[in-house]
């Protein structure tokens, strides 16, 4: 498989570059892969890139962008943090990646059993860390059930992962209110952003349309 060219870039849309991730993934999940010379994408990619996706996922060592959507070198722009959430400095990324570089899909990419979220859930207390959990606070807040307080941490799987697609959510809800220009590109249907979830017992990625 060839790498993107300036070219097949701007045959791309929204519509294709998720149905490019959903084949991706498939064939992940298949133990297939297309066929990619790396090295002659190495000398493909080395005057210039022009991927069709950007995509927002945590640190996990689980959760690969590029392997778990089985893409090559310039392809995607990937953005990692643990827990998947948004500041100045990641919108400036996206807005690099789709206004300057030509990406027309944004994917928020939580997992299950996400360690971040656990330590949110946990209130959980480290250096840095525990500025960086505040951030995802408000998605621990949001889920409303079950109110008992036992229930409410990383011991509840099944309350983590509802914890994990709501901060998806919430992440989008920010990338729209704090970023104009991203905003303004989806308003005018120029790109796409949505939410996804990856099972980390199946390989498979749930897609929020």
């Amino acid at each position: 498989m060839k790498v993107h060219t300036k070219e097949t870039q701007a045959t791309m849309t929204p519509e294709k570059s998720l149905q490019y991730l959903k084949e991706g993934n498939i064939r992940f999940q298949n133990n297939l892969k297309a066929n990619r010379n790396l090295l002659e994408q190495v000398n493909d990619t080395s005057e210039g890139q022009f991927p069709f996706a950007t995509i927002l996922s945590c640190i996990d060592s689980r959760v690969s962008a590029e392997l778990v959507f089985d893409q090559g070198l310039g392809d995607i722009f990937s953005i990692r943090i643990a827990g998947n959430f948004v500041n100045e400095d990641i919108l400036g990324s996206m807005e690099f990646a789709c206004k300057l570089a030509g990406t027309e899909l944004i994917v928020v990419l939580g997992h299950t059993s996400c360690g971040a979220i656990k330590g949110a859930c946990d209130d959980a207390k480290l250096g840095n860390l525990t500025n960086m959990l505040a951030k995802i606070k408000p998605a621990v807040e949001a889920i409303k059930e079950p109110e008992d307080i036992n229930f409410r941490n990383s011991k509840n799987i099944g309350f983590v992962d509802n914890v994990a697609t709501k901060n998806v959510y919430l992440t989008i809800d920010r990338i729209l209110k704090e970023s104009p220009v991203l905003a303004e590109m989806q308003n005018k249907g120029e790109i796409k952003i949505i939410g996804a979830m990856y099972d980390i017992n199946t390989g498979a990625v749930d897609f929020f349309e």
